[in-house]
């Protein structure tokens, strides 16, 4: 009997899991008919079990009283993954939220494919940059967390590798292709030889010219994007003080970052700003952020900015619906968020000519730029990439699925 295996892209936004079926690899349902699961977990205050991806945040849109839970992989090679953070009477380590998530993924394997024990798992080309030591950390604890859930044989694959296996599965001719791989925390970069033969080689050591990754994702531009056209709106920028000085920016900061949020919550935030709010120049827009606070709004401010990001990949201008928070829209175009993110952005195509010079080729020998993750569909990105190989082909793939379906791939030739 052929040894079952799997492939699991824990996504700080999204996740997949894939299994082999009929030599091919294919994505499971884990959440209804959805094959992707958005990495959320909530936890009711009264210390219910938790639900995850979008019955958590269904959860906390519907006004349940607790605690919702996003990014959670950007915990991965930060301090946060060894501290406690509070849900409802108890505290919990991030190790355990991040497990209990992935326990979910683990069970809806069970069901299609019980007693899988061998898995290949995506992972950044760097959970942190420049850090070796914590790259390595944040794979060691991805991998016990895999390991109390069952799997015995575990590897890794760099993301934009996983997704270049992907993408071989339909090409008709070796070429040279430069994966870019914009996730939900990082930005990864691999160059490969593609080919029709490559598809049976078990050792592609030699076909992988160079990989490289940078923690720059779509999370990053969602904050950017929030603190451009949304913070204003509560105070970002004003004066305290007699009007000498700014608004602290820390608040601000958490507030428009996924996974920092809930910190805001729990500290003396609300407490410091009623504090400083009497002797600000524009108290009423203190007054929305800590209503904001109060009332735990923050990560449905986030889920509005990202719905707008979104919807301004189709259109040039679209409002950030924040009426019913706190009681105004923020206006939004596509020349606002270009402008926002246009640091990472230029980091990210900084990123490919880093590549490009690893693996020793120049623009013009790359045959196909492919292109996946939530944030590829992004025009400003898109452009950028354009611009660094102007005559190079640009394919889109399954922005959510390319990198699950690659690590089953991978996982078949691991583990024959």
């Amino acid at each position: 009997m052929a040894t079952q295996v799997c492939g699991v892209d824990f996504g700080t936004s999204n996740s997949t899991v894939s299994v082999m079926a009929g030599g091919a690899s294919r994505l499971i349902a884990l959440e209804g008919a959805a094959t992707t699961i958005p990495s959320a977990v909530f936890w009711e205050s009264d210390g219910g079990a938790p639900v995850f991806g979008r019955a958590a945040m269904a959860a906390y849109t519907g006004g349940d009283d607790g605690r919702l839970m996003r990014g959670l992989k950007s915990a991965l090679g930060s301090s946060l993954i060894h501290e406690k953070t509070r849900v409802g009477n108890r505290a919990l380590a991030f190790t355990e939220i991040l497990g209990r998530f992935f326990g979910h993924l683990r069970a809806q394997l069970d069901a299609v494919q019980p007693g899988t024990r061998h898995a290949v798992l995506g992972r950044p080309v760097h959970f942190v940059d420049d850090n070796p030591a914590g790259d390595q950390a944040a794979q060691d604890v991805l991998e016990t967390i895999a390991r109390a859930n069952g799997f015995d044989h575990i590897a890794f694959q760099f993301e934009p590798v996983a997704a270049a296996l992907h993408y071989e599965s339909t090409v008709t001719a070796e070429e040279l292709v430069l994966i870019v791989d914009i996730g939900g925390g990082t930005s990864d970069f691999s160059i490969l030889r593609v080919s029709p033969e490559g598809r049976s080689k078990a050792d592609r050591d030699d076909d992988i010219l160079a990989s490289h990754g940078i923690r720059v994702g779509g999370t990053d531009f969602d904050c950017l994007f929030s603190l451009a056209q949304v913070m204003p709106l509560l105070g970002l920028g004003s004066l305290i003080n007699k009007g000498k000085t700014p608004m602290p920016l820390h608040y601000y900061h958490d507030l428009a970052t996924w996974h920092r949020i809930n910190f805001l919550y729990a500290g003396r935030a609300l407490t410091e700003i009623k504090q400083i709010r009497y002797d600000a120049d524009a108290p009423e827009l203190l007054d929305r952020m800590m209503h904001v606070i109060a009332e735990r709004q923050g990560h449905a401010i986030a889920m509005a900015v990202e719905a707008a990001k979104i919807d301004l990949s189709e259109t040039l201008a679209t409002p950030i619906h924040l009426q019913q928070i706190i009681g105004a829209d923020a206006g939004a175009s596509r020349g606002m968020f270009d402008t926002a993110v246009e640091k990472p952005v230029t980091r990210i195509a900084q990123a490919i000519d880093v590549v490009l010079a690893q693996a020793g080729v120049g623009a013009g020998q790359i045959g196909t730029v492919f292109m996946t993750g939530g944030s590829a569909s992004l025009p400003v990105l898109q452009a950028a990439v354009r611009a660094r190989l102007p005559d190079v082909r640009v394919a889109l793939g399954d922005v959510l699925g390319s990198v699950g379906t690659g690590l089953a791939l991978d996982a078949a030739r691991r583990f024959a």
